[in-house]
Parts: structure tokens; C-alpha cells; sequence
């Protein structure tokens, strides 16, 4: 009886029978089933949670990485519980000065010198604002607006906007030197053509190369200069170019706006409009001219000069008679009135 005690105090049933645990042991008894008379004995394996798990692999990792000499720790350490990071032989302090040196190199190596702008990066920036700004809408050209982009934010992050700056602003000024210089030698009767195509194919590149270099306008034109690039490029155009060039282009535009569709309506609509977006204050070489494409250049009407009005309307009338325009038979109303 007392041996039934004995053996009993070092099982603990769980109500069901299935089994009994000595841990004094480390062994499990379970009790007889039907299959079988005698108990078996199996050993114990200790249960790990989740959590125990985890440190037993990242201190594994760490300990692999100092046995064979490496300088980085891995990131999962940052995971280890507090045991485990105790049992690390490496100081919180040596930890640290390896990751302030494996920064620093890494910055090292990615850092760009002028020499690298120079030789790498502005060639291939160059390149594509040559394409950009003598392209021809027939023509298709390849062109990788990303890589541009990426070019130019390497430079500003690299602390060479200014360096970028001046020397974009020096390739589009040598480019419109050489277009007044071409806009010189074309024959007065093609001039206003040629202006125009200039133009139209200047403010198409910019549509190009401002949101491009959109990186650079940001945080140096804008934060610094207070200015923004479109604007500075549209000036480059006005002093190289149209300034130039509206002494020889106001009188030929005159005797185009006398003469209707000597030019093309659409050509002198953007011209006039051209010009007057460069410098407004143009408008007043020609009120007359600037008036009939810009609203609102002439001063507002006055009651007083009602006739003067219908006189300078019964003038044009009579000067669009005059080259070839009639009025027409006025004696008879339209046919859809009379059918009203």
C-alpha cells in the first residue's frame, strides 16, 4: 500500500488516464491501454517557444558571423532578447563605430567630384539638350527622360547645382546665338516664317527640359536665385533672339497685317502672341497690330468716340473692297430669313 503512494506521488494524472510525468525523472509513463500491459517510457523534449526560437537563430547567425571574421553585424540581431544580447561578446560601443564606418565609406564611394560631373554625367546631359533643342516633330528621336532626371538629381544631391546651372544656361545660350545668327542672313519675305518656326521649336524643347531638370528648379533657382527656370530660359530667348530681331520683324509684320493672307493667319497669330508673352511692352510699337490678336492692348471705349469708330470701321471695309473683297449683293436679304 505504501508502494502504491510512493509510485503514485511522482505521477500526475490528468483526469483522462492517458498518461502520468515524473519530472524528477525526465521521463513520461503512460499507463497500460488496451494494445498493451506494460507502460512505456519516453523521454521528455523540452518545449521552445516562439519568441526562444528566434534567439537561438539570430545568436547562431551572430556567432557564425564572429567566427569567421566579418565586420557587419546582421540586421536580425536587433530582435535577440535581452539574454541573449548579453551573451554577445561585441560591445553596444564597437557595434556602433562599425556602422558609422561602413556608412561613411558607402558615402565615400558614392560621392561625385567634379571630375566625375565633368567627364560622366554633363557629357550625357549635353547630349540630350542637343536633341531636345533642334528636334524635329517629323523626325523621332530616342531619348531616356528618366536617365535625365536621374542625372540631374545625382548633381543636386552631389552639391553641383550651381555648377549644373551655369552650364545649362551657357549650352542654351550658345545655342540661340547661333539661331539669331542664322535668322540673319534669311530674305525679309521668309522672315516672319522663320521667326516663327525658331520659336515654336524653342517653347517645345522647354516643355522637355523644365520638368527634366524640375529637381534642380526646386531646391536652387527657386530656393536660391528666387527665380524659376522656364522664366530664365524665356529671357535667354528675348535677349539673344527677339530683341535682336523686332526692329527687322515689327515692319514686316505692318505690311503682312495690311495685306491679308500674304501670311498665314495661324504663323502671324503666333508670332504676335510670341512677342507679346517675351515683352509685353512691344505692344505699344504697334497697337494696331498687337490689338487685332492680344484683347484688351487698346484703352477701353469711350461714348464720346462712337463715330470715330464707325469711321475706322467704314475705312477697313472700304480697304478689304479695294483688294478684292466685295460685300456682295446688299439689296436682297439671306435666303434663310426669307424662308423665316
Amino acid at each position: 500500500m505504501e508502494d502504491m503512494e510512493e509510485e503514485s506521488s511522482g505521477l500526475n494524472d490528468d483526469h483522462n488516464h492517458n498518461y502520468c510525468e515524473n519530472r524528477t525523472s525526465g521521463q513520461v509513463h503512460y499507463l497500460r491501454t488496451e494494445l498493451s500491459n506494460e507502460p512505456q517510457t519516453l523521454p521528455i523534449f523540452p518545449v521552445l517557444g516562439t519568441r526562444d526560437v528566434a534567439a537561438q537563430e539570430n545568436h547562431a547567425k551572430i556567432c557564425s558571423s564572429s567566427s569567421s571574421g566579418s565586420k557587419f553585424v546582421d540586421s536580425d540581431s536587433n530582435s535577440v532578447n535581452s539574454d541573449t544580447s548579453e551573451t554577445d561578446s561585441a560591445s553596444p560601443a564597437s557595434i556602433a563605430g562599425k556602422l558609422t564606418l561602413n556608412c561613411a565609406s558607402k558615402f565615400l564611394m558614392n560621392a561625385m567630384t567634379e571630375e566625375d560631373y565633368r567627364t560622366t554625367y554633363w557629357p550625357n546631359l549635353e547630349k540630350a539638350i542637343d536633341h531636345l533643342l533642334i528636334q524635329n516633330p517629323m523626325d523621332h528621336i530616342s531619348i531616356s527622360y528618366e536617365q535625365i532626371y536621374s542625372y540631374v538629381y545625382k548633381c543636386v544631391c552631389q552639391q553641383h547645382s550651381e555648377l549644373l546651372y551655369k552650364d545649362l544656361m551657357l549650352k542654351i545660350t550658345t545655342h540661340l546665338q547661333q539661331v539669331s545668327s542664322d535668322l540673319q542672313i534669311v530674305p525679309p519675305g521668309n522672315f516672319i516664317e522663320h521667326f516663327n518656326i525658331a520659336l515654336t521649336q524653342y517653347t517645345d524643347a522647354l516643355q522637355c527640359i523644365v520638368p527634366v531638370f524640375i529637381y534642380m528648379n526646386k531646391f536652387y533657382i527657386e530656393t536660391k536665385l528666387n527665380r524659376h527656370l522656364r522664366e530664365d530660359l524665356m529671357k535667354l530667348f528675348t535677349d539673344h533672339v527677339a530683341e535682336k530681331h523686332v526692329n527687322t520683324l515689327i515692319p514686316l509684320l505692318l505690311e503682312a497685317h495690311s495685306m491679308p493672307f500674304q501670311v498665314r493667319p495661324s504663323t502671324m497669330a503666333s508670332v504676335v502672341k510670341g512677342l507679346y508673352t517675351l515683352r509685353p511692352d512691344w505692344a505699344h510699337l504697334a497697337p494696331a497690330l498687337f490689338s487685332g490678336f492680344i484683347p484688351q492692348i487698346n484703352p477701353p471705349t469711350v461714348e464720346s468716340q462712337l463715330s470715330d469708330y464707325a469711321a475706322h470701321d467704314q475705312k477697313l471695309q472700304m480697304e478689304l473692297s479695294l483688294n478684292g473683297f466685295p460685300r456682295g449683293d446688299q439689296s436682297r436679304k439671306r435666303a434663310s430669313e426669307e424662308s423665316a
